[in-house]
């Protein structure tokens, strides 16, 4: 038996360039700026990979936006064991995930972020198993699948062969005020079980060593040489962006996306809708880097670059920077890309030249976990 919880406000703040979600005034905010909540659609996506294996299936999950309005639009039968207050709350979350767990829950799915997570462990007993499906803006846990159909091919899987092996993997959350101050330090708030098949799950965010710094600036030292005059460069989140805004003379928003043309800072912290406008007023590119461990280039932390603002980049979206060791610690796994559009996914998979110093690139993989989770079930 599989449940479902949705924190219907999840993600908001990531396109809106607020570097998480948590707070009705950060809500606010992220609506204001025209963002909206994607949890539920994800949800759905999930729940649609199970519900092509399995028709008749039907979820356990509370009332509304926490999960049924999902659960139905993937087209299966929910069935409602809680009820949350309108708003919802973190409270909410806790208390639908016991009230699941004590019905019988065998595998819970979860669509949000790290503080979802964090929410949803306090109310699962020791052997529960859950696993998340990726919708929020900071995700360092290693509980969430790569992509929503991976998620939900690991349910669908789960459901087939009478479980998986599980894995217990950490639930890790920053506070986000800090985040915004660019402190980022994870903390360590329970561990959770987690269904296991290799590559469907992501690893745990991997930090970049003190000793690693030089080999960081000397990438940004090569990100820079290969700029063009008259071109617009969004500068994602990072440390090794942090470094590219350096070597540009320049001085980069923690966490966010500033869009910068010939050594000046024209828009800062931008939205989504911002960088569309300034994409809009001439050539530009996307400078993105690594996540250390996990090896997303987008949909983690830099929401900003939608599917969206990859497709009005046109033909050559991205500029790829990051110290070879940073691919070397992937040990062969390939980057990932999660935009949200599967279809964006797929025109960004394939390889990519990753600027590794002054007079150095590789050539690295690039797949579209999207793509693959339903296909893997469908095999």
């Amino acid at each position: 038996m599989i449940g479902l919880i949705v924190n219907p406000v999840a993600g908001i703040g990531g396109p809106a360039g607020l570097a998480g979600s948590d707070g009705t005034d950060v809500q606010r905010r992220a609506g204001e700026r025209g963002a909206r909540p994607r949890a539920a659609e994800r949800a759905a996506t999930a729940l649609a990979v199970v519900a092509s294996a399995r028709p008749d299936e039907r979820i356990v999950t509370a009332a509304g936006p926490m999960g049924a309005d999902a659960v139905r639009a993937a087209g299966l039968e929910p069935i409602v064991v809680w009820h949350p207050r309108t708003p919802t709350s973190p409270s909410d979350t806790t208390a639908a995930a016991r009230a699941l767990a004590d019905v019988g829950v065998e595998l819970l799915l979860f669509a949000g972020g790290d503080g979802t997570a964090r929410d949803v462990a306090a109310g699962l007993p020791p052997t529960a198993v859950a696993l998340g499906i990726p919708a929020g803006v900071k995700m360092y846990s290693p509980v969430f699948a790569i992509g929503p159909s991976a998620a939900g091919a690991l349910a669908a899987a789960w459901l087939d062969e009478r479980g998986l092996p599980t894995v217990e993997r950490e639930v890790l959350d920053v506070d986000e005020a800090q985040l915004r101050r660019a402190r980022v330090e994870p903390r360590l708030y329970a561990t959770v079980r987690v269904p296991y098949r290799a590559g469907r799950t992501q690893a745990r965010k991997a930090a970049t060593p003190a000793d690693e710094r030089a080999a960081v600036r000397l990438a940004a030292r090569g990100a820079v040489a290969r700029m063009r005059p008259g071109v617009r460069y969004l500068l994602g989140p990072g440390g090794t962006m942090a470094d590219v805004a350096r070597e540009l003379g320049v001085e980069a928003t923690p966490l966010g996306v500033d869009v910068v043309l010939d050594g000046r800072v024209l828009v800062a912290g931008a939205s989504e809708q911002e960088l569309l406008d300034e994409i809009g007023r001439g050539p530009a590119q996307a400078v993105v880097s690594i996540i250390g461990g996990q090896g997303f280039l987008l949909g983690r932390g830099n929401q900003q670059l939608s599917a969206r603002v990859v497709e009005a980049l046109g033909d050559d979206p991205l500029l790829v920077v990051a110290p070879e060791q940073k691919l070397i610690d992937l040990e062969g796994r390939p980057l990932l890309v999660d935009t949200g559009d599967a279809s964006v996914d797929a025109r960004l998979a394939g390889f990519v030249r990753v600027v590794t110093g002054p007079s150095t690139i590789s050539i690295y993989p690039v797949h579209a976990p999207e793509n693959e989770g339903a296909a893997d079930h469908a095999a």
